[in-house]
């Protein structure tokens, strides 16, 4: 097995009183690339944008680069997430896309710091602490601490449409449900049944998520899922940890993990684990059955189609001959950072092959928590019941909201 190590830099500079220059690198042991933004003090835009690879995985990955300068324009703003994912996150490359967010929240901040100090002028004694609290630019649901559950005076309490209970060890009902998305170009919709979000990230237990536990946890609650996994990359969430959670926002999580595998990304569930480096697949199947846990191909084809099937010669037949798909029990064929080819490609390997399917998100942020999903016929109250619906095949992968 391969070491295994990432890390993740954002460094900020002042080049001018009207701009600022924004660094930012993604390392671990695959990929190594980086971000070079100026940014327009006043309103944020983006006025360039420049991106370097320097460590990859296949050759459809550099030219990815050719899609950076559709972000040149972008006002960086609260509410950039979405269109920076939509924008690069499935049309080039996740990394990209999740290290311009990070940019994007440090522009956020920079912006604060300068207005704090022109403030100062006319108000010497303003700390920046009180120009904070007068800007609003708290961010709801964000963690105090590092244990990933929020500060106590926010995300707590009622909030409009979600009557909070005391857990009682069952599924957390959530009435009032924001109304789900029906019309999917899929051909699925999530109609009734019990709502997962199979495939989550959190930060700092993901270096490349954005947002807290707590506050993805919150997101998807106010948006009408039943439950979410945490999935984070070769992590292993302690129970205790997520059973803090569970407490302080009543509601539904299962614990995952993402763990990376010679032969891709492998979302598993009921297996415990601790896997901190590149593993085998076929050795990773072998444990995951051990413990009777549940193992699904995550994103099988993300960047296979991003630049068309002619140049690679795929077909849903040949897709069907790797060979991880002897090791996994089923397919993730709606994946929020991919594009709906990329997804309909699995989908047709999957049933090929007969492989259940689910949906997830891979949510990095707040931003797009929920946007795909897992339907289950019956409420899932432990981990456990998790794992013997996915294994019972009594699920599909749903489009949950747009």
């Amino acid at each position: 097995m391969l070491e295994f190590m990432r890390s993740k830099r954002v460094s900020v500079a002042r080049k001018d009183p009207e701009t600022f220059s924004i660094q930012a690198e993604l390392d671990d042991s695959i990929y190594s690339l980086g971000l070079s933004l100026r940014v327009r003090i006043r309103d944020l835009k983006c006025l360039s944008i420049k991106g370097e690879w320097r460590r990859w995985t296949t050759p459809e990955c550099p030219r990815a680069l050719g899609f950076l300068d559709q972000a040149e324009g972008f006002i960086l703003g609260p509410g950039i997430e979405d269109r920076i994912h939509k924008t690069l996150g499935r049309n080039a490359c996740r990394h990209f896309a999740n290290l311009l967010i990070e940019c994007a929240q440090v522009a956020q901040a920079t912006q604060k710091m300068v207005q704090w100090e022109q403030a100062k002028e006319s108000a010497p004694d303003l700390t920046l602490k009180a120009f904070m609290a007068g800007n609003g630019s708290k961010r709801p649901g964000l963690t105090a601490g590092g244990d990933g559950v929020p500060d106590s005076r926010e995300g707590s309490g009622e909030r409009p449409g979600i009557q909070v209970v005391e857990n009682q060890g069952q599924p957390v009902p959530v009435p009032e449900k924001p109304e789900r998305n029906n019309d999917n170009k899929l051909g699925l919709t999530p109609g009734n049944g019990f709502m997962v979000d199979l495939h989550i990230h959190t930060f700092p237990a993901s270096a490349c998520a954005s947002d807290s536990a707590g506050a993805m946890v919150a997101a998807a609650r106010e948006r009408g899922l039943d439950a979410l996994c945490l999935t984070d990359h070769n992590h292993v969430w302690p129970q205790r940890a997520v059973d803090s959670l569970m407490d302080h926002l009543n509601f539904r999580i299962f614990r995952g993990n993402e763990i990376m595998t010679d032969q891709g990304d492998m979302l598993v569930f009921g297996f415990d684990q601790a896997i901190e480096t590149v593993i085998k697949l076929k050795e990773l199947a072998d444990l995951v059955e051990r413990a009777k846990g549940f193992m699904i191909a995550a994103h099988p084809f993300r960047g296979f189609l991003t630049f068309g099937t002619g140049q690679l010669g795929l077909t849903p037949q040949k897709a069907m001959e790797r060979e991880m798909f002897n090791h996994v029990h089923a397919m993730e064929t709606l994946n929020g950072k991919v594009t709906q080819k990329e997804n309909l490609l699995a989908a047709q390997v999957a049933e090929g092959l007969g492989l259940p399917c689910t949906g997830g998100s891979d949510a990095h942020d707040v931003s797009s928590v929920g946007r795909y999903a897992t339907r289950f016929n019956d409420a899932l109250a432990s981990e456990q019941a998790l794992v013997e619906a996915l294994r019972s095949g009594a699920c599909a992968p749903v489009s949950f909201f747009t």
